[in-house]
This record gives structure tokens, sequence and C-alpha cells, in this order.
């Protein structure tokens, strides 16, 4: 540059001194262009007057924050007049023309010295300018933001500092040119050299200061660049932004929640980057997000934010738990209705894609199935009629979910099933629903893929029910679950030694437990494949007698005062006939003790297996129990209850000499002499054959209908030594 050009109202010493190499010259030249007055000590002198200057480093008037070099130049000097005097003669023409040449001819210039002295006569002007600087931010800002790009890192230092000076004195007027400032900041935070890096850093504390006393914050404006910026992979830019993130979530006139969908998928991202400290403040930031969301559900685009969380609960949020979201990212699960801001339409069809695919995918995370079903749950309570056109597809694979290795995912399984089974949006005029056995197979039955050579639970037709009670009223998928999951059981053996008990006894706590049972009976009825049949009504049976979650339903059973309570007994009967000792231990807890002394009459014509000896010694055990303390207590009425007693003694004649005969015994001696209890009153009453016997119960008919089982047991046994164990499974209808 030829410093012997016109820069009018430049002075050529002034043009000069922008010019040179030397700081302290530069440093004088912009004084002169700010007319600033002060002295300062220099290798020993005393101080006369310290005020006034921003930009010199004077013990005494220098800025709140320093930039710079510190003590790098000799003193400043009481300049002539130049901006100041414009200020005063209000001539907005020169002080303009101050401003377009520092930026033209020399923070723009290709001389690296020009362009230093440029950037401090900016800040020059802008300190001189004091609150009018608003009125020539743009002019101001844009060269300085230039040389943020400068490839010589003290250049970037003098701008990231001359910047610093005229955003300390414009204050919320650079609100305006908020964007361009937070773009040039977010580039200064990845520097590579750590002085740029430090002094971007004082410069971002001083505008998030201004932000957070403003309310003229553009926040529309500001959310595209943020949305574009939030991606960056340099993890000081991260930073940057998720440090500006939470002084926008802390502002209270600012309401950040509103454009969360906006910016939730570059959370995620950062939330797996490597930084341990990153991580730690993008999970407060989420964490600050959550509350507000609770705080304000109403306001939540919850569908907006749909497909963002669908694709990331297949990620850990940890830096090696990441996975390949390209299928989850080629899914967009909510539709805007316009290409404004309007509100949008979830596209369910997609959510569920998406939800399937990482339901059927083995090698993801227990809390990534976790995060599905709760998808998923959630989804049937907010949409259950969107949702229930999916079931179908679903239905297979929650049931294959129900033999995972984590209790947690099967617990959260079973709600969603639980759900779908009870959810009144789930009953349909299903045309499978008719009396036509046909179309009731084709129609209304589940497909689940099965293993080995079983065969297909079908629903149980009008035709086979003249004996048996009807199943409650309930959801159209009910029964459809509990034959699936039957199907299941028998496929899938080792599901149901491991997991059958709990699975049913959390079914019992979700849905209703009478109906579990009624269905379940209901359907063994039908089962041809008896071995399974009876392993499974041992399993129901052990369950109805033990868990604590099913004590109202056996107490309803205890007594048979009403006709539900009955029905449900006949019910359980029938299929309870697959297991002989079940069905004493039945007729035991509904007090049908006659009943179960006929049936163990019966036994001496069945097979006695070691198998059949195991399930008598299991049955006293339980008569030990609490569960039959009622039942021990009736054998001090002796004469009421003549059957009880000869019932335990059948079973005491049943078994051998062994611990449970000594334990049977032992309790039958007990057993108080009736001479001894007998009273006038008593001997002129009539025994009581059975407590509390129900007339509407035919007994007759239900011995007949468990000699007939054990007869089809007792051939299928005989079929099985003959040709092995390899059944077809069929349903009887």
């Amino acid at each position: 540059m030829n410093p012997e050009k016109d820069f009018a109202p430049l002075t050529p010493n002034i043009v000069r001194a922008l010019n040179d190499k030397l700081y302290e010259k530069r440093k004088v030249a912009a004084l002169e262009i700010e007319n600033c007055s002060g002295f300062r000590r220099w290798k020993g002198e005393t101080v006369t007057q310290l005020k006034g200057c921003k930009l010199c480093r004077c013990q005494g008037c220098r800025p709140s924050v320093t930039l710079g070099k510190g003590n790098d130049f000799r003193s400043c000097f009481r300049s002539g007049r130049l901006v100041r005097e414009f200020v005063a003669q209000n001539n907005t023409i020169q002080i303009k023309h101050v401003i377009q040449t520092l930026s033209q001819e020399f923070a723009l210039s290709q001389h690296p010295h020009s362009r230093k002295g440029g950037l401090i006569g900016l800040a020059a002007c802008s300190i001189a300018l004091g609150k009018d600087s608003g009125l020539y931010l743009k002019e101001l800002i844009e060269p300085v933001l230039t040389c943020f790009n400068d490839a010589d890192s003290r250049l970037r230092y003098y701008a990231c500092e001359a910047l610093y000076n005229i955003v300390k004195v414009a204050r919320g007027a650079v609100l305006p040119h908020f964007n361009v400032l937070f773009d040039g900041l977010s580039k200064l935070a990845a520097d590579p050299d750590p002085n740029v890096k430090s002094g971007s850093e004082l410069l971002d504390r001083l505008l998030k200061d201004i932000v957070t006393e403003s309310n003229k914050f553009d926040l529309v404006g500001f959310i595209p660049l943020l949305r574009e910026r939030i991606y960056s992979n340099n993890q000081y830019a991260r930073q940057f932004i998720i440090s500006w993130i939470l002084v926008l979530e802390s502002v209270p006139d600012i309401n950040l929640l509103d454009y969360l969908p906006e910016i939730l998928d570059g959370l995620f991202q950062i939330l797996g980057d490597n930084g341990k400290e990153i991580r730690k403040m993008c999970e407060v930031v989420l964490g600050e997000f959550l509350k507000e969301i609770k705080k304000n559900p109403s306001s939540v685009k919850f569908a907006e934010m749909a497909n963002i969380l669908v694709i990331h609960c297949q990620t850990t949020g940890g830096p090696d738990g990441s996975c390949d979201s390209s299928f989850g990212s080629s899914i967009n699960v909510f539709t805007p209705a316009s290409t404004d801001r309007a509100p949008v339409t979830l596209h369910l069809d997609g959510i569920v894609q998406v939800l399937n695919c990482h339901l059927k995918d083995m090698t993801i995370g227990m809390m990534t199935r976790i995060a599905v079903l709760k998808w998923l749950y959630h989804l049937y309570i907010k949409t259950p009629r969107k949702m229930f056109r999916h079931t179908d597809s679903l239905f297979p694979i929650l049931l294959q979910t129900l033999s995972d290795e984590s209790d947690e995912v099967v617990l959260k399984d079973l709600e969603v099933l639980a759900e779908i089974a009870s959810s009144p949006a789930g009953q349909t005029d299903d045309p499978g629903l008719t009396d036509d056995p046909d179309l009731r197979v084709s129609h209304s039955e589940l497909q689940v893929p099965t293993s080995g050579r079983a065969s297909l639970l079908n629903p149980p037709s009008t035709k086979g029910l003249e004996c048996s009670p009807s199943t409650p009223t309930m959801n159209s998928y009910f029964y459809k679950f509990m034959i699936n999951l039957l199907q299941r059981f028998s496929s899938e053996r080792k599901l149901l030694e491991v997991r059958g008990p709990f699975i049913i006894r959390q079914l019992c706590l979700l849905l209703n437990a009478e109906n579990i049972f009624h269905s379940m009976a209901d359907i063994l009825l039908r089962e041809e494949d008896l071995k399974f049949a009876s392993t499974m009504v041992h399993t129901l049976n052990t369950i109805l007698l033990t868990s604590a979650e099913l004590f109202q339903l056996r107490n309803q059973l205890k007594d048979l005062k009403t006709l539900e309570s009955q029905n449900l007994f006949c019910c359980l009967y029938r299929s309870w006939c697959h297991n002989p000792v079940t069905t004493v231990s039945l007729c035991f807890l509904t007090q049908n003790y006659r009943h179960a002394y006929d049936l163990i009459q019966k036994f001496g014509d069945l097979e006695v297996t070691v198998d059949f000896l195991t399930e008598v010694d299991k049955l006293v055990q339980l008569i030990e129990c609490p569960i039959f303390t009622y039942l021990r207590l009736q054998l001090l009425d002796v004469k009421n209850n003549p059957y009880l007693i000869k019932a335990l003694y059948g079973l005491l004649m049943l078994l051998p000499q062994s611990s449970a005969f000594q334990l049977l015994s032992h309790r039958l001696q007990c057993v108080p002499n009736p001479e001894l209890l007998q009273t006038e009153d008593s001997l002129k009453a009539t025994p009581k054959s059975q407590k509390g016997d129900s007339p509407s119960i035919d007994y007759t008919e239900l011995l007949q209908h468990f000699e007939k089982v054990q007869k089809q047991h007792l051939e299928v046994r005989h079929q099985r030594s003959g040709r092995g164990d390899h059944l077809d499974r069929r349903v009887v209808l």
C-alpha cells in the first residue's frame, strides 16, 4: 500500500502508522483515530494521568477483560480530533468514510500489517462512536469477521480482539447481527491456535452475557444456523454448540423447547462423542429438556420427534455403542402438512416399520429392546385404533420376544401384549368370529412360525362348547393371544419350563386372572398332544395353588357360591382331567371332598407310574402348606367331612413307604376320634355328604369325563411305546 495516497480524513502519519509492522505504532495510530487520552508508567516513569482508553493496556484504563500482549508498547498520546470530532459534529458522511477506508484499504488489504492496522483502527472507531456504534455495526463487523478466516493465526487473534471491543461497546445493538457473530465464533472455537481459541472464548462469554440480559434475541432466525452447526464433528465446536444451548435454555424469555425437534438429532449425535466431558454436557442439556417436557407436555411436538427417537433408540449414546442407522434414516415417520411450521401428521406406518425392524434384530442390546417396547406400548395407549392395523405384523415378533434372556425385556413385552389383548379398540366384528368353524380358523387365527411337528391350536367352535361354559366376553385379540401363547409353549418347551410360570403370573396381574385360566383351560380341552396338555395343566395348577397373584381367584373357587365360580370350576376341571393328581388338588381347593374321594377310587384303574407317584408326593407336601390351612382345620370336624378323611387315606394308600407317606400318616394320626367329639345334638343330625354341594354341577358327568380323558392318555402312551414319541397334534372340534 502506498502511504502517500490520499486517505483523508486519515492523516499521512496515521496511515503510515497503521501499515507499520510494529504493534506499538499501529496502536498509536488507532488511539489518534479514537481521540483518546491517557498516560502510563514505562520503565519507572511517573504516571500523571490515567483515564479514558479502552484499547490500550495501561494499568487503570484497561478493559475488564484484557486481550492482547500486555505491555508491548510505549505510551498513549493525546491525539487529534478525527472520529470523536465527527461524532460531536454529527458528521455521518465522514464517519462512514473513515470506516470504509479502514475496511477496504486496510482490513481487507493483501498486506498483513495493513490488515492488522485496519482491525485495530475499526475497533478504535467503535470505541470513539460509543452508543452510536450501533448505526455502523454492519460496516464495522463484516471486515473483522472476514479476517477470522485469515491463514495468519496472529491476524485471527487481532480480529478476535477487535471484535471483542466492538461488541463490548455496542452491547445489545449487536443482536441483529448475532447469526454472523455466532457463525464466526463457531469456527474460532475449533481453531488450532490456543491463543486464538482463548481469545474467542472471552468474546463468546461477552456475547452470552449480552444475550442473557436482553429480551430481543431472535430465536426463530437463529435456529436454522444452530441446526446446521450442531452436526459439526469437531469436539471444540460441539462443546461450543452445547454451551450455547445451555445458555439459551436457561433464559426465561427464550422457549427453546418449541424447536427441540430441529436439534434433537444433532444432540443425539453429540451424545456419542468420544469426549467424556462433551457427553456429560450433552446429558445435562437433554436432562434440562426432559424437565421442560414434563412441566409442559401439552406444548411438546412429540410427532416431530418420533422419527428421531426411534432411529436413535438403537444406539447407547456411548462412543462405541452406535449402530448403522441407514435403515431408520430412510424412513420419515412424520409428514409436514406444509412447508411452513404447521402441525404435522404422524406417519405411523414408518414408526411401526422402524420399531419392528429393531425388535427383530437379535444383535441389539437389552436397553434398546426395552426402549422399542416402551414406544410400542405408548403408541397403543395414545393411538390404539391406528395401531391395531399393525397388530398382525407385530404379534409374531412380540411372541418371539418372550424368549428373550432378559426378564426386563419379557416384562415390557408382556405389557404390550396385555394392552393389545385388553384395549377396547381391539374389539372388532371380525368375520373370523362367526359360527362357521372354517371361517373362524382362516380369519381369526394369528399365524406364528412353529418348530417341530407341533399342530396348530385353533379357537374352539361353538359346537364343542355344549358341555363347557363359554369364555367370558373380552377383547377379540385376547383369545388369539392365549391360543398363540400356548402354541409357543408347546413348540418351545424350554420356554414353558424356564419362563412359563413367570409369564402367566405377570399376565394375571396385567389382565384378568379368571379370564386367563378360563380361556387357557378351554383351549387345552381341545389339545390332542396329551403330554403337553398334562404338562401345561400341571403348570397352571401349581400357579393357581401357590402364587400370591392368584389369591382372589383361589378365594372365588374355594366356596363355589356363585354361578360364575361354578362355571369356572367346571371349565378348569375338564382340562385338569389331563392330569389326575391336579384334578384331585382342584377338588381339594374347591372343597369338593366327596368327588375327590370318587376320583381317587378311580386311580386304581389308572397306570401308576413313577411320575404319577411323584405328583402324589408333591400334593401331600402342598397339603402341609399355608394354602390348605382351612383343609387341615376341617379335619377336626370329622362328622361333616368324612370324605375329606377318606380322600386323604386314599392318597396314603397310593404312596409307597416314603417321607411323604410318613408326613401324611402323621397328619391323619392327629385326626380326633369322632366318638369323643359327638354330642347328643350331633347324634340326631344327619351327616353331610359334601360341604357346599352345588346342585347345578353334575358331578357324575364330570367323573365320566375324567374317565374318558384318562382313557385317551392310556391309549396314547401305548401308541408311543410302539412307534416312538412323535405324534402329530390335531385339534378336535
